[in-house]
């Protein structure tokens, strides 16, 4: 009797473990509990400085994700540099915003058809408050639409879909869309859901949580000193959590021309995208991430798991 409470036990348990549905680490061929990254630079496209140091920090193996700004001036370039190097994670970083004080841009689609979403001068918005004010969300999809199949002519291999300046996060309709919108693509859709509970816990409810969830998303907020710059990303990593994370790099360098395109604009601006990038190229960051046994994976992977992409 004993010997067959035992095994009724083992089967119970077995049958248990089967049933369990595997994690995304698992998916992917980690373990349950490891620690995901991806190390992403954000604004591709939106100049040429942004551009080479891109470029440069992927060459150094810095970086293993990008995003495309479609709209702006510098992104045939970029679309270049993206087609020779399929093997990269390739985003469209979706922009519904143009935020500098002397350099704008508007939208892919005809400014006929996304009247709500340009302001008087026929720019997109400065702001996501004035996005959100005016943005109707089916013109908001059309120029989605549009900057997605315009990288697509340009050759692009699109690995996933994220935001400038989290104007998506404008409304629980826009987020929908959003997510709808890389489900007809059969692409990942970046869902950062620690920033969304920080900045717009009103969107929680709208978040599809069948999809790929970034569970920790790491983004500096603050104009440091550069002396003081690492640190927010050293204690980031060394208390990144299991399960898939995102860091975020603006990466650009110090010189005439970001300097010209970020007048009056500190965050975020050509002193930040410097700094950024001499972290994300220091032998300190490399060197931290293999210490802290942090496992990184791309967007490019986890669609092949998501979609059979």
């Amino acid at each position: 009797m004993q010997r067959l409470t035992i095994i009724a036990a083992l089967l119970v348990f077995g049958l248990q473990s089967f049933a369990q549905p595997k994690n995304l680490a698992q998916k992917l061929g980690y373990p349950k509990d490891a620690k995901l990254l991806i190390v992403h630079a954000d604004d591709a496209g939106f100049a040429h400085s942004a551009d080479s140091a891109i470029m440069l920090a992927y060459e150094k193996g810095a970086i293993n994700s990008a995003s495309i700004m479609v709209t702006c001036p510098w992104f045939p370039e970029i679309a270049a540099f993206a087609k020779k190097h399929p093997e990269m994670d390739w985003g469209i970083h979706l922009s519904l915003t143009s935020e500098w004080k002397n350099y704008k841009w508007q939208g892919v689609a005809p400014s006929s058809a996304i009247p709500s979403l340009l302001d008087k001068n026929g720019y997109l918005y400065d702001s996501v408050e004035g996005f959100g004010a005016h943005a109707k969300v089916d013109e908001a999809e059309k120029e989605i639409r549009a900057q997605i199949e315009k990288a697509k002519a340009f050759g692009i291999r699109i690995s996933h879909l994220d935001n400038h300046m989290g104007s998506i996060l404008a409304s629980p309709e826009l987020m929908k869309m959003f997510q709808r919108v890389g489900k007809e693509y059969k692409l990942p859709v970046l869902e950062p859901v620690s920033y969304i509970r920080m900045v717009a816990p009103k969107l929680i409810p709208a978040i599809d949580t069948t999809g790929i969830i970034v569970d920790n998303f790491i983004m500096a907020y603050q104009v440091t000193p550069a002396d003081k710059w690492k640190n927010f990303y050293n204690y980031s990593i060394k208390n990144l959590k299991p399960g898939l994370n995102e860091l975020i790099f603006h990466l650009g360098f110090d010189e005439d021309e970001l300097r010209a395109v970020c007048t009056e604009h500190p965050a975020y601006g050509s002193a930040w995208r410097q700094q950024d990038y001499d972290y994300a190229t220091s032998d300190e960051f490399k060197a931290l991430l293999k210490a802290e046994g942090v496992y990184l994976v791309t967007w490019g992977e986890i669609g092949k798991v998501e979609y059979g992409k």
